[in-house]
């Protein structure tokens, strides 16, 4: 389809539909009940970028920037850029080894309930079948739909599957190509892999360097296509959406995108970073950080497996599970999501660290779940004296969590508990549980331990909920399911 004609198909669906291209419109959406509780699903971020496996997902830029350890790199290992560009990549991304059914299988397993590929990222090769460009995976590359594969295999699994977009980067990600010989050169025009390559702006400035209406419709139309083809339930955006050149045509493709949600009978989500949205007409996303208190709206973290980079990189430092099922039930206790990237090698194969750390996730959810799933926030998230770091960026340092800190959430008449490290005594003391507590005077039926068969002694003071076993152990978060009457 032109994009002449998806236009006036996009203006058509918003002008028959509920919503409409205005933020008063929008926020009329509600976020549906599948996705607050689902609270954990897999990000992915794979393409051609994980074929160097070096430096990060933004190779493609950084290759092109002179005297970084990435152009060096790529001098020291394919050669000059003039000789060997970025889309040269292209041919040698295979994707040998993949095999959804197998990925979805171990998704399924971490315990994960919306699974989030990346259909395309700020380099603008697209990983599933467009008729807006030819560089994607069916025409070129391994010349499979490989987001076509991912959702039939994850559906089976009854995984929810989702999207992301990082297009919008892609006005000035590939500019620096242009300040020196290489393969990035005038005229460039739509429909070229590295087309536009525009100068690449102050990343906060929310005025300056506004794309081209003919990249903003374009950008558009790549997103609605998504949107038609996949029917994904949610619809992820990276960040620089937020400025102003982008605020007319984010409000349509909300509008069609919600509208779309509606005729199919299929509740959608749209994530977003900083404040591209005004609040309540999609969920707000804070990347590789959380909050450092209960929030009255939804929200969703995203963050990955390794702390340095978000695809597959030789060496990646990656967090231990522990750490991540820690922040995990941080999150849900604050009335958020947990969305965690796992960084495939090129020929599709998952790498056994990322592996083994999911498994150990899922072997965690596997018995304290129901602390999690399903569940909702209480009247304070927890108590505990480590203070976690609020905002976006702020997860690379690992927080020191002690046995006072402990977690909350609630579901039907069970108060869940989540000591989030153990104490070796086995003595647990809940101030927010004493009696005459402003958070609960109510009466406390009877409490277990979810994963154990001991009983716990427990009585209740002016000070504490003091609950008392005997041989419970484990490195991970335990959780006391706490009945009310």
């Amino acid at each position: 389809m032109e994009h002449t004609e998806y236009l006036q198909k996009i203006e058509a669906t918003i002008t028959e539909g509920r919503f409409k291209d205005n933020w008063k419109s929008l926020r009329a959406y509600q976020v549906p009940d599948w996705y607050r509780n689902a609270k954990f699903g897999i990000f992915i971020h794979w393409g051609l970028y994980s074929i160097p496996a070096y430096d990060s997902e933004w190779y493609s830029r950084n290759m092109y920037i002179q005297g970084s350890k990435a152009h060096e790199h790529h001098l020291e290992v394919y050669g000059h850029p003039k000789d060997f560009g970025y889309k040269d990549f292209i041919p040698m991304f295979r994707a040998e080894k993949f095999d959804a059914d197998e990925w979805a299988a171990l998704f399924k397993k971490a315990g994960a309930r919306y699974v989030m590929p990346v259909a395309e990222h700020h380099d603008g090769f697209q990983m599933y079948k467009s008729s807006i460009s030819h560089y994607n995976t069916v025409e070129m590359g391994p010349e499979r739909d490989l987001l076509g594969e991912m959702k039939t295999a994850y559906e089976k699994q009854d995984l929810t599957f989702c999207v992301s977009s990082h297009r919008a980067e892609h006005w000035f990600f590939m500019s620096h190509g242009k300040e020196f010989e290489s393969d990035i050169q005038e005229p460039l025009s739509r429909g070229d892999f590295y087309w536009p390559a525009m100068p690449e702006p102050d990343h906060h400035d929310l005025y300056g360097s506004p794309p081209s209406k003919e990249f903003l419709e374009d950008w558009l139309v790549r997103c609605c296509e998504l949107v038609d083809q996949y029917q994904p339930r949610v619809f992820y955006f990276d960040w620089w959406i937020q400025t102003a050149a982008f605020k007319p045509y984010l409000k349509k493709f909300s509008a069609y995108y919600y509208n779309k949600g509606e005729e199919w009978g299929i509740p959608v989500v749209i994530n977003y970073k900083h404040d591209a949205f005004v609040l309540g007409c999609a969920v707000p996303d804070v990347e590789r950080g959380q909050f450092a208190d209960l929030k009255p709206y939804y929200w969703q973290t995203d963050t990955a497996v390794a702390k340095n980079s978000w695809c597959y990189t030789e060496n990646n430092n990656y967090k231990t599970a522990n750490e991540i099922i820690r922040d995990l039930v941080d999150i849900v206790s604050k009335n958020g999501n947990l969305l965690l990237n796992v960084g495939p090698k090129a020929d599709g194969s998952i790498p056994e660290e990322d592996r083994d750390i999911l498994l150990a996730i899922g072997e965690w959810l596997g018995v304290n779940g129901e602390a999690i799933y399903d569940t909702s926030f209480w009247r304070t998230y927890g108590e505990g004296p480590t203070e976690v770091k609020e905002g976006q960026f702020t997860d690379g340092d690992t927080k020191m969590f002690t046995r006072e800190d402990i977690r909350f959430t609630v579901k039907d008449s069970s108060l869940y508990a989540t000591v989030l490290v153990f104490p070796d005594n086995g003595e647990v003391r809940i101030r927010s549980l004493k009696e005459n507590s402003h958070h609960f005077q109510g009466i406390i039926k009877n409490i277990e331990i979810l994963g154990f068969d001991e009983r716990p002694q427990w009585g209740r003071t002016a000070d504490a909920l003091t609950i008392t076993t005997t041989n419970v152990k484990s490195e991970y978060p335990v959780v006391f399911k706490i009945e009310m009457d």
